[in-house]
């Protein structure tokens, strides 16, 4: 019981804590300890299956912040992770070679995909004032296809549709230290790019996280929340209705256009077509936060190695000549002719029914779970 009782919360102050307990605490050094250890570890092959999970959450997290805690759904986040990889591409080096662009550091074209998000989502943002629901889902929508049509005539951008190498390099350098990060090197240990790559994305989506969590955590963030549960409510009792639909997808733009240039770097090199910057991305990006947990932080991270890491896990544990016919009828055709379900099939059924499983059974996701576990254990023996 005294145990109990320490981990009780007294006051406020206690409430507003980051990791206000021993435990967490303890799981945070634990988890620092992975980041650094887990990319030095493994192989580049594994390492690109953790770094695209990486680069996922980052974007998932600012999706959450939009349509978990301020419940305005988008499906928009093509046109943004386009923009980002597109802006690493031209300012970072990516089209030096053809005399166009610029040789940037990776934290300045970083920063201005940062920027060009946040004047993008601050524009889209306006019609949200208007908006909602499907209607403000079919505005999003249309950015997606004008965005892949600019895209693709916006030829000294972006390279038209033969597309655009991204940069070759991703260096910081300090004057007296200096990394590159798609080549780096750890405790004498040279590391392949997507060991790099796994490094840069975690670490920033660690800030990108605690960034977002003391958002919603504090004044700024029960507002957002009270503006998804009845704005108009909300707008009655004082809260701007234009500061935080618009300050939503500002956030959340600028966020996802840094996720687009992690994205071109993890590609390597950027097509604007349907199936790189298409409607289907977007939805990958929804389907995340669902299986991981609508208007959680943590949900968006688990979300987002879950769906990142199964086409791997496919690849290695289905046998190439696997098959599922349905009532004999060629549901799927795969490389070899060969009736029945390809692993690209497969992992994209897979997907489709995690979604349609979390919304049924599990409607706050993976996080959800992990809540369910949580209280189990602080109850136990009086859980059941």
């Amino acid at each position: 019981m005294a145990g109990a009782s320490r981990a009780m919360i007294r006051n406020y102050a206690d409430d507003l804590r980051l990791f206000p307990t021993a435990a967490k605490r303890v799981s945070l050094v634990a988890l620092i300890a992975l980041y650094l250890l887990v990319p030095w570890l493994i192989n580049d092959e594994w390492a690109s299956v953790l770094a695209l999970a990486g680069v996922v959450a980052i974007g998932a997290i600012g999706l959450n912040l939009l349509t978990g805690y301020t419940g305005q759904p988008s499906l928009g986040m093509a046109a943004f992770i386009g923009l980002g990889a597109f802006i690493a591409g031209y300012f970072g080096g990516g089209r030096i070679a053809d005399g166009i662009g610029y040789e940037f550091n990776v934290f300045v074209y970083l920063f201005i995909a940062l920027v060009a998000g946040g004047v993008v989502g601050f524009v889209i943002g306006l019609p949200a004032l208007r908006l909602r629901g499907n209607y403000l889902v079919i505005v999003t929508l249309g950015l997606v296809f004008v965005a892949l049509y600019v895209w693709q005539k916006w030829t000294t951008f972006t390279g038209g549709n033969e597309g655009s190498p991204m940069p070759i390099k991703a260096d910081v350098s300090l004057g007296f230290w200096s990394i590159d990060f798609l080549k780096p090197t750890v405790l004498g240990k040279d590391l392949g790019p997507k060991q790099g790559l796994m490094y840069l994305a975690w670490g920033f989506v660690i800030v990108t996280a605690l960034l977002v969590k003391n958002i919603v955590r504090t004044r700024p963030g029960r507002a957002l929340q009270a503006v998804r549960d009845r704005d108009v409510a909300a707008e009655v009792v004082g809260v701007s209705l234009f500061r935080y639909k618009v300050g939503a997808f500002v956030i959340s733009s600028a966020i996802a256009t840094f996720a687009g240039v992690l994205y071109g770097l993890y590609l390597g090199y950027l097509t604007p077509d349907q199936t790189s910057l298409g409607l289907v991305l977007s939805i990958q990006f929804l389907a995340v936060i669902v299986v991981g947990g609508i208007g959680t932080i943590y949900g968006s991270i688990l979300g987002a190695i879950l769906i990142g890491a199964l086409p791997k896990i496919i690849e290695q544990f289905v046998p190439d000549n696997w098959n599922l016919p349905v009532l004999g009828w060629p549901i799927v055709t795969n490389n070899a002719g060969a009736t029945g379900f390809s692993k690209g099939a497969l992992a994209t059924i897979i997907y489709a029914l995690l979604i349609i499983v979390f919304l049924v059974f599990e409607p706050r996701g993976l996080a959800g779970i992990w809540r369910r576990i949580q209280a189990y254990f602080k109850t136990w023996p009086f859980s059941y």
